[in-house]
């Protein structure tokens, strides 16, 4: 669906209730796309696993030890 930056000021209430059935919303401004209201979802899966490059990476075995030796001064003696 798309709806003006006029509709969405005066007629927000009927915007959230299309987005609430599961719409997604496209905001234009002057004819052109700006924004996209879509459905808010609660439940984000974030696993406490590592992912991306750091999976794989021997040195994410101690991160707290890693992250110490990073912030560590350039002038520390350890």
């Amino acid at each position: 669906m798309q709806a003006t930056a006029k509709d969405l000021r005066f007629n927000v209430k009927e915007l959230l209730d299309t987005v609430s059935r599961g719409e997604e919303v496209i905001i234009t401004y002057r004819g052109k796309p700006q924004a996209k209201l879509i459905p808010f979802e609660d439940e984000i899966a974030i696993e406490d696993e590592l992912f991306g490059i750091w999976a794989d990476d021997s040195k994410s075995e101690d991160v707290a030890a890693y992250i110490r030796n990073i912030r560590k001064g350039r002038f520390d003696a350890d």
